[in-house]
C-alpha cells in the first residue's frame, strides 16, 4: 500500500482502516519495519503520514534457527490443513534462502523436534475443495453423515474451519438449503464446478468460539 501511494504517502489512520486494526499497531509495525532496514520515511503533521522510498525493495528474509523450525514444525504436524502442500513449498522456500550458519542451526534443532501427524487424506478431495474456496465456486461432494447416511451435495464453500482437532468445510448446502458444517474426513469425493457461488458470507456461519480467530497472523 506504501508503494501504491508513491510520493504521497499514506496517514497510520488511513492505513489502519485499510487492514482492520488500531493506529497503534499500525505504527509499530511501519517501526518495525523500519528497524530491520525497509525504506520507509515518515512526515509528521498536517499533510504528513508515512510512505516508501521510491526504486527501493524489501530487505531479504531474516529468520532465527527457532522460527524456522517452528515453521516446519507447524506444517508438518497439520498435513490435513488447507492448503498444507502450499505452506511445506513455501517453508522450504524460506529455508533454502537462509544464510548457511542459519540453515545449519535450524537443521541441527528440526532433529530435535519429532511429529506422529496421521496420514492424509485423499489429495484430489482436499484440492478441489481448496480451489473452489479460493475461487469461490461451487463445490459437489459425496458426504458421509456420522449416522452414515451418505448424500450427493453442492455446496458453496464460506470457511475452513479446525475444531477439537478436526477440519471442516463450512459452507452454504443447496440441498438443504441452509449452512452446514462438513468434516473433511467424510468427504469422499470432491470436484470443483464451474458455478460461480452466490455470495454467502462468514457472519452467516454464526458467532464464532472465543479463541477462534483467523490465520492472518496478527494478534490483534
Amino acid at each position: 500500500m506504501l508503494r501504491r501511494n508513491g510520493a504521497r504517502g499514506c496517514t497510520a489512520e488511513r492505513l489502519a482502516t485499510e487492514f482492520d486494526v488500531s493506529v497503534r499497531t499500525v505504527k509499530r509495525d511501519l517501526a518495525a519495519l523500519e528497524n530491520s532496514g525497509a525504506p520507509i520515511w515518515s512526515r509528521p503533521g498536517p499533510g504528513g503520514g508515512y510512505g516508501w522510498t521510491t526504486g527501493r525493495s524489501l530487505p531479504p528474509v531474516s529468520l532465527s534457527p527457532a522460527q524456522a523450525v517452528a515453521l516446519l514444525a507447524a506444517v508438518s504436524a497439520a498435513p490435513d490443513a488447507p492448503y498444507s502442500d502450499l505452506a511445506s513449498a513455501a517453508v522450504q522456500k524460506i529455508v533454502d534462502v537462509l544464510d548457511p550458519l542459519t540453515r545449519a542451526k535450524a537443521d541441527e534443532l528440526a532433529h530435535r523436534v519429532w511429529v506422529n501427524a496421521p496420514p492424509s487424506r485423499s489429495r484430489a478431495v482436499r484440492s478441489a475443495l481448496e480451489a473452489a474456496m479460493a475461487e469461490q465456486r461451487v463445490v459437489r461432494i459425496r458426504y458421509t453423515s456420522r449416522e452414515g447416511t451418505t448424500t450427493t451435495r453442492d455446496v458453496e464453500p464460506v470457511l475452513f474451519a479446525s475444531t477439537n482437532g478436526q477440519w471442516h468445510l463450512v459452507g452454504w448446502c443447496r440441498l438443504r438449503d441452509a449452512m452446514r458444517w462438513f468434516t473433511l474426513s467424510r468427504i469422499e469425493q470432491a470436484s470443483t464446478t464451474t458455478i460461480a457461488c452466490d455470495g454467502h458470507t462468514i457472519d452467516e456461519v454464526g458467532t464464532p468460539p472465543a479463541n477462534a480467530r483467523p490465520v492472518h497472523g496478527r494478534s490483534d
